[in-house]
């Protein structure tokens, strides 16, 4: 996914993250969590984290 490198992959997978459904199926408190947990204010929303993910894991 775009915006995700592997320093952040260790990052989610360190959260229990590790497949793109799990990204595609994050709520709007999931995601402010999330970007709470990492330190990205904004960025999963910017970066559409949860559309690339649906994408990826043919949800889209």
């Amino acid at each position: 996914m775009k915006g995700v490198g592997p320093k952040i992959l260790k990052l989610l997978n360190d959260l229990g993250i590790y497949t793109f459904a799990q990204i595609a199926a994050w709520t709007p408190a999931q995601i402010a969590w999330i970007e709470g947990k990492l330190d990205f204010k904004g960025r999963v929303t910017r970066e559409n984290w949860v559309d690339q993910a649906k994408t990826l894991s043919g949800q889209a």
